[in-house]
């Protein structure tokens, strides 16, 4: 383990960062909300911190090993909630606590959408904006932005790339130079961005409210500049865009890349993984809007359609927009979405939750072990797009899930016995892990009602989703840290 190169590496990190924080100022000019100084203050703050950590490894030019990596984005993320968080500490409205402006922070960051804000109405332009800023360069990774950054400093990237991005695919490739790939994936991360806040001026919203919300869309984040999130616009084309961008936003972004590359939209067809999306995705949305109008007194079909689609897109992509009261529908259509919220979008995608391929694995597996019941000595692989899935991939799926299921129960007993009800304790896990947003119970419309226990522990749910679980426990066991 090299520390002083990873030292390097973060403080260079926290120098990007920090320009992050100068667009709120000419929001808070702009829009003359009084936030300009607490957000140039964090900026300050956080050149400071970055130059402190920077300066005496800055010889250490040396490139990244792969724990290296790891523990540069663990503890890259771990700062970076924290140092995230000093502007909402700093702001005078809200008056957040420590505990609050840190779950802020990290919900945004992680694409989680969890909020202990209420009010968000009459709150200051540049803190509307933060929030949803935060999102947005959490939704692909800040740090595979500073993998298209840092090598023109002398900085490898491949192991941060391969620490960070998520699902079994990480080791692929779109482009023969990781810096490529890299820029790659951020070029069509902010195309669909500019495309889907132009929609959204062109649907109806206002400036402001279509730049914001093109933010969290793509970012699959669900942060609002309103309470009643995008119920407040009552606009069924707004609608509309946020379903197919949402939609969109949850699928591998290296078949964006692809279909790009080839102008063909059979490279979408041919991926096992988004068949399975897709399918999922329909299925489930024909089964809670055909329950919704037989069973839950909606009388139009078109506006059973339009919430019952838009709740099914946003909570199974892992988004967390909301149109209605979605935790107030009856039956168990809250719990089925959910449950859906686990599986989430495609690997290489902004979504949270397991990923389809991680689902599509593990049901083709138990597939596999139903035949093997009747052909006991037959030879029967786990294939994917005709090809056969190597044992050692089919582990790794396991070893995750039995992980995922492990620490999920872990935090829900900790909520429990820091009083929080069943249905409460169990959904803030699963939206803070499956980097959801709203949950059911208590935290339906936002966490503020949580004790700072259990928002601290929803916190580091947020995190260990983020970094799909594995990059964050690795750096705590003994066999990282021996040579």
């Amino acid at each position: 383990m090299r520390l002083a190169v990873v030292q390097r590496m973060l403080g260079l990190l926290l120098l990007i960062f920090s320009f992050t924080l100068l667009p709120p100022v000419a929001i808070s000019w702009y829009f003359n909300d009084g936030g300009a100084g607490a957000f140039l203050s964090g900026y300050l703050m956080t050149v400071i911190a970055g130059l402190v950590i920077w300066f005496p490894a800055r010889k250490h030019t040396e490139d990244l090993r792969l724990r290296d990596g790891f523990l540069v984005v663990a503890a890259f993320w771990l700062g970076l909630g924290t140092v995230g968080a000093l502007p909402l500490l700093l702001l005078e409205q809200p008056d957040m606590s420590l505990t609050d402006a840190v779950f802020e922070s990290m919900s945004g960051l992680t694409t989680t959408g969890a909020t202990v804000l209420t009010g968000l109405d009459d709150m200051p332009r540049s803190l509307l904006y933060y929030r949803q800023q935060l999102q947005w360069l959490g939704g692909m990774g800040i740090i595979v932005l500073a993998v298209a950054v840092l090598p023109m400093l002398g900085v490898g990237g491949m192991q941060l790339y391969r620490a960070e991005m998520a699902g079994p695919v990480k080791d692929s490739k779109l482009t023969p130079r990781i810096t490529e790939t890299a820029k790659a994936l951020w070029y069509i991360y902010l195309g669909l961005t500019v495309a889907c806040g132009g929609a959204y001026y062109a649907a109806g919203m206002g400036a402001f409210d279509a730049l914001c919300h093109a933010f969290s869309t793509v970012a699959i984040g669900g942060f609002s500049t309103h309470d009643a999130s995008m119920g407040y616009f009552n606009n069924s084309t707004i609608n509309a865009v946020a379903i197919v961008f949402m939609f969109a936003a949850g699928i591998n972004f290296s078949l964006h890349f692809l279909a790009l590359r080839g102008i063909s939209l059979k490279v979408y067809l041919r991926d096992s993984e988004f068949r399975a999306y897709a399918k999922g995705m329909i299925g489930l949305a024909v089964a809670v809007i055909g329950y919704l109008y037989f069973f839950g007194g909606y009388t139009s079909l078109r506006h059973t359609i339009n919430d019952g689609l838009f709740q099914v897109v946003s909570i199974a992509t892992t988004t967390g927009f909301t149109t209605t009261n979605y935790a107030a529908w009856p039956g168990a259509i809250p719990v089925l979405l959910l449950f859906a919220s686990f599986v989430g979008g495609c690997a290489g995608s902004t979504g949270g939750g397991m990923k389809v391929m991680r689902c599509l694995l593990l049901y083709r597996q138990g597939l596999r072990e139903i035949k093997r019941l009747v052909h006991p000595n037959a030879e029967i692989p786990v294939k994917l797009g005709g090809n056969p899935v190597s044992t050692r991939v089919i582990e790794a799926v396991w070893g995750f899930f039995a992980v995922y299921v492990a620490v999920f129960v872990f935090m829900m007993t900790i909520l429990l016995f820091d009083g929080v009800d069943q249905v409460t304790a169990f959904s803030a896990v699963a939206a803070s892990l499956n980097n959801l947003g709203p949950g059911l119970g208590e935290v339906a419309g936002n966490f503020g009602s949580l004790s700072d226990l259990s928002k601290w522990v929803c916190v580091i749910a947020m995190l260990l989703g983020r970094l799909e679980i594995f990059t964050l426990l690795v750096i705590v066991s003994r066999s990282f840290w021996q040579e």
